[in-house]
């Protein structure tokens, strides 16, 4: 069973989702943000993927189930169970690892590419992924390089954007799982104080997606498919 760890109701697993159900993968949702608590035990999880939200990884007073979460994935890492953490997950899978979370030189909100390094081009999860396709990033925060982790990818603008902890905890600053359904819940949800101004980029990011979708949906799906031959492997 994979379990998937839900901060905010408007960022779920999007097409990651779509993709264990077509593959008949059994799934279970947390929802942190709506009072639900993580499972007391690890038994029987087969992955964790764990998902974005506006929170920062510090504001353990505003957001307590942050600091149990933590302490959850420091669980998970030292069980070496498959992690997959999106944005925000990648910012608490670093800290977790005892890593920092520190300001992105650069606010991403849009379409950008990303760069494999050369771990990352030697790294299963990233086979067949194509650096030409732009992927969907929102985020304002970067994590570091925990002293046990690689650097996956980087990008011109925000230069930490996927990495790994051991053998097969992996986070990811970009949204690979983003629909169009999501960035237009997200841009009337965030773009007051993310966007101050600026309706029309929303316009642009959504019109982006709908000239991308086919692409960005198979880079999507080919992450998935090797993320869970990891998962099969362990």
């Amino acid at each position: 069973m994979v379990l998937i760890i839900k901060h905010i109701d408007i960022e779920g697993p999007g097409t990651f989702g779509d993709y264990l159900i077509q593959k008949g993968e059994s799934y279970r949702i947390i929802e942190l943000g709506a009072g639900q608590k993580l499972p007391h035990t690890l038994e029987g999880i087969q992955a964790v993927v764990v998902l974005g939200g506006p929170m920062n990884v510090y504001e353990e007073d505003k957001y307590p189930f942050l600091k149990d979460e933590n302490i959850f994935i420091q669980h998970v890492l030292e069980k070496q169970i498959p992690f997959f953490g999106i944005c925000l997950g990648s910012q608490l899978l670093a800290k977790a690892a005892g890593a920092k979370v520190v300001r992105s030189p650069v606010k991403e909100i849009g379409w950008y590419k990303v760069a494999l390094t050369s771990e990352g081009q030697k790294d299963p999860l990233f086979s067949r992924f194509n650096q030409n396709e732009d992927i969907y990033h929102w985020h304002g925060d970067m994590f570091e390089i925990p002293s046990n982790g690689v650097l996956l990818a980087s990008g011109d603008g925000c230069p930490h954007q996927a990495f790994r902890v051991g053998k097969n905890a992996y986070g990811f600053q970009f949204h690979m799982e983003v629909t169009d359904k999501s960035i237009k819940e997200w841009c009337d949800e965030y773009s007051a104080t993310d966007l101050p101004g600026r309706k029309e980029h929303c316009a642009a990011m959504l019109d982006g997606y709908k000239h991308r979708e086919m692409q960005f949906k198979k880079q999507a799906y080919n992450l998935y498919d090797n993320f869970l031959s990891i998962v099969k492997a362990t």
